[in-house]
Formats: structure tokens, C-alpha cells, sequence
């Protein structure tokens, strides 16, 4: 990879991908908290493989669904009507999905709790990539001033 210059299309690309990689982590483990959670309370103490496969496999579609698809709202700048309307989406897929594969035993209110808890961390990661944001905004301004001090004293 070159040091200097525009990015590659090969490291844009390679950079959402990382993103989507992220992405399906982050939300696999906050999902599959909630799966734990629910299997505890029902006094199960063992989780179904099936049940994380296909959960890992839809977080990673719903991760490109919405890196190419829906603005990759969870790291927009805002939250508004756009980003909104891709949580709700998102989440509407998610709580099919669990339906479909029977995650929690086509529980109505489980379903609906689970559909709040997305929600939640929809929000709860919204915030931390804008806290995030600040924080790399704060460090690239604080490297500009030592840079910009450097080549000061150097002329």
C-alpha cells in the first residue's frame, strides 16, 4: 500500500469491510447477550450453535445492508429521520429473523423486548461513534498544533 496520497479503491474498499467486520462483532455479542439472557431466565444454561450461526450470519448481512444500503446510519453525524427509518428497518429484520428461526421460542413479548433492546444498542452505538468522532478530533487537532509547532521551529 502507498504511504501518501488518496486512498486506493482497494483500501476504501478494504476499509468498509473492516467497518462491516466491526459491525457484525459489536452487534453479534450485544445480541447473543440478550439470547444468554433469555436462555438463563428459562433455566437453559447452554446456547444452540445453530442459533449464534444464524445469528452472526444475519448480523453480517444486516452490517452490509446497512454500510451500502442504509447510509450506514449507526455512524451518521445525526440522528434523524433517515437514520431512523434504517434502525427501524433494521430491527423490523432482526425481529423477523428471530421469529423465523424460533430464537425465543415465538414469544410475542421476548420478541418485543428483544426489538427494544436493538434499539437500545442502535442508540447506544450511535453515541460511541459520535464520542468517538470527537475524541479523534480532539487527538488529529492536538497533532496538527505539534506539527505545525515542529516545522515552526525548524524554519
Amino acid at each position: 500500500m502507498k504511504k501518501e496520497g488518496k486512498p486506493t479503491l482497494w483500501e476504501l474498499y478494504l476499509t468498509k469491510e473492516i467497518g462491516i467486520e466491526f459491525k457484525a462483532c459489536l452487534y453479534f455479542f450485544a445480541f447473543l447477550f440478550y439470547y444468554c439472557v433469555y436462555r438463563i431466565i428459562n433455566g437453559v444454561y447452554d446456547a444452540s450453535i445453530l442459533h449464534m450461526t444464524e445469528l452472526i450470519l444475519i448480523c453480517y448481512v444486516i452490517g452490509y445492508v446497512q454500510v451500502y444500503l442504509l447510509w450506514n446510519f449507526d455512524e451518521s453525524d445525526k440522528l434523524g429521520v433517515r437514520e431512523v427509518i434504517g434502525i427501524v428497518i433494521c430491527t423490523a429484520v432482526y425481529c423477523v429473523s428471530s421469529w423465523l428461526c424460533d430464537w425465543f421460542s415465538r414469544d410475542l413479548l421476548v420478541t418485543l423486548l428483544f426489538a427494544a433492546y436493538i434499539f437500545l444498542v442502535y442508540f447506544c452505538v450511535y453515541l460511541i461513534y459520535k464520542y468517538k468522532r470527537i475524541i479523534d478530533d480532539k487527538k488529529l487537532n492536538e497533532d496538527l498544533k505539534l506539527f505545525q509547532a515542529y516545522h515552526k521551529k525548524s524554519e
